[in-house]
């Protein structure tokens, strides 16, 4: 069969399988957007202002450690398999979060501190969602073609990300918070069930050997680096001069430096250090790391910002996040387009990194004056940015490789995303909490800051209502800027963005009419799981 004569009929393969694949990306996409718009009221309920960004750092975490590994085991075992208990898990951590805090556990533990722990589980089913769907449609489609599916892909996240806080608003405002988790289990098993009955990849025979030692270390690496952002020169944390964070930094550094030997060692590496050698892929990975950071870490305080300083309820926050998603909704289905059709995709990278460093500079201009008009206008530029870059770096990098590695690419990809966003939401967390501490200090002084953030962070109208008008005033000024100050940060690593991108260089993408033929390995009749 002709690459030619076999495109129509892989065409509709993948459209068959496509809405399971959307539905498990809108259940990682979904939750995140949900969760953001419910935070402040499960701080309110749970009480744990300085805790907050653990409930998303707790999720990215799992999500990061556990990526490299799905897709390894992907490439393994067969993606079909690993894919559907990559869901399974997801929706068992989805449900124990909606149970934190209640009668459920005895009602009488630290719900902050179970919601956090039973996130990072959710969070580990979740680096199994987006790796393989990738992977799934890099199975399926040659890259020249990828761009399109992986565009429509792009833009259901979108459509996901304009979703979720609208869901969750409604959710947070007319039924309960835990809602916000208890609905991804309806969505998860209509994808169970279309992904079992649908999904059918072309079985691969291979040595199972998974390198659970790299893995392992990998992980005790990652995790003491979260720690120390998170935990450094806090007021509720360490010193940066305390044995608790030299410890972890020299636990950090033995770890990172032990990975690379066993890496070059391991007959099945978890994380194949040959892939680095390409150029175009060791920069997409620097880019994915520096856009998870900078997007992940900054846009985490929008909702709070949105909710706490402008005084719209949960539902209106997630409106007006539509501004952001809408563009890049549109941008991403735009750029999937042109890349099918040119080829070409080093110029999109560039224009949306200098976009999005412009859309941070932006937003970090609010203070408790800005309207929601103006962070609309904003957040759009922002949206812009980013529906340029979201799906362009994880096409270069698949590109870079060859087919067999291509569960490693699609990992590794979402890999440093997700270390990215895990160490800018613990940074910027960190940032938050401290600028956040000294404003009030300055503001309203000692005594009365230290009441406000003993408080355990009620920051719901009614609550702010209730406090004097210089206290409330100061304490919103406070907030604003601490925000600002975040978003500030931000620009500073998204600016690297557009240089790192300058730096790639335009391959063909296999699939295309010069390469057709050298594209698609042979795909036997039977053997398919």
């Amino acid at each position: 069969m002709t690459e030619t004569a076999a495109a129509p009929a892989r065409s509709r393969e993948v459209m068959i399988v496509l809405p399971g694949l959307v539905l498990a990306i809108m259940l990682a996409m979904l939750d995140n957007m949900i969760v953001g718009t419910a935070m402040p009221r499960i701080v309110a309920e749970l009480n744990g202002l300085e805790y907050f960004t653990w409930v998303t750092t707790a999720y990215v975490l799992g999500t990061t450690v556990s990526t490299p590994i799905w897709g390894k085991l992907g490439d393994l075992y067969g993606r079909k398999n690993i894919f559907l208990g990559s869901i399974v898990l997801f929706l068992i951590g989805s449900a124990l979060c909606g149970m934190a805090g209640s009668a459920m556990f005895g009602g009488t533990g630290d719900g902050m501190t179970e919601l956090i722990a039973f996130r990072a589980l959710q969070g580990l089913g979740a680096g199994g969602l987006m790796v393989n769907v990738m992977a799934i449609i890099g199975d399926l489609v040659p890259p020249r073609e990828r761009g399109q599916y992986q565009g429509i892909m792009a833009a259901m996240m979108s459509l996901a990300m304009i979703a979720g806080p609208l869901v969750g608003g409604f959710i947070t405002d007319h039924l309960n918070w835990r809602w916000a988790f208890y609905v991804n289990l309806p969505l998860g098993g209509v994808a169970l069930v279309w992904l079992i009955a649908k999904l059918h990849l072309p079985k691969k025979r291979t040595e199972h050997r998974i390198d659970w030692l790299g893995a392992g270390v990998l992980t005790v690496g990652i995790t003491a680096l979260v720690l120390i952002t998170s935990w450094g020169g806090q007021a509720h944390g360490y010193a940066w001069g305390s044995w608790q964070i030299i410890l972890l930094a020299v636990l950090a550094v033995v770890s990172l430096a032990v990975f690379l030997p066993i890496e070059k060692r391991a007959a099945e590496p978890i994380m194949p250090l040959h892939v680095f050698r390409n150029r175009n892929f060791s920069l997409t990975s620097l880019i994915g790391f520096l856009l998870g950071f900078a997007m992940f870490g900054a846009i985490s305080f929008m909702p709070l910002f949105q909710q706490t300083v402008q005084g719209a309820s949960a539902t209106n926050s997630g409106l007006l996040l539509l501004p952001m998603m809408g563009a890049m909704m549109v941008v991403s289905l735009f750029v999937g387009r042109a890349i099918t059709k040119t080829g070409k995709y080093k110029i999109y990278p560039v224009i949306g990194g200098a976009i999005m460093a412009v859309g941070m500079w932006l937003l970090s201009l609010q203070d408790v004056n800005t309207t929601t008009f103006q962070t609309g206008v904003f957040i759009a530029v922002l949206g812009l940015g980013m529906g340029f870059l979201m799906q362009t770096s994880m096409l270069i990098a698949q590109n870079s490789v060859e087919q067999r590695d291509l569960g490693v690419a699609s990992s590794a990809s979402t890999f440093f995303r997700s270390i990215g966003g895990s160490f800018g939401i613990s940074l910027f967390g960190a940032i938050f909490n401290n600028h956040l501490t000294a404003s009030l200090t300055e503001k309203i002084g000692p005594q009365a800051a230290a009441a406000v953030t003993a408080s355990g962070g009620q920051m719901n109208t009614a609550a702010l209502d209730q406090l004097p008008p210089q206290i409330k005033g100061g304490f919103l000024e406070s907030l604003a800027g601490s925000i600002s100050s975040v978003f500030g940060w931000a620009v500073l690593f998204a600016v690297l963005v557009p240089i790192l991108a300058l730096f790639i260089k335009e391959i063909p993408l296999r699939g295309g009419p010069t390469s057709a033929s050298e594209d698609r390995e042979p795909v036997p009749a039977v053997a398919f799981e």
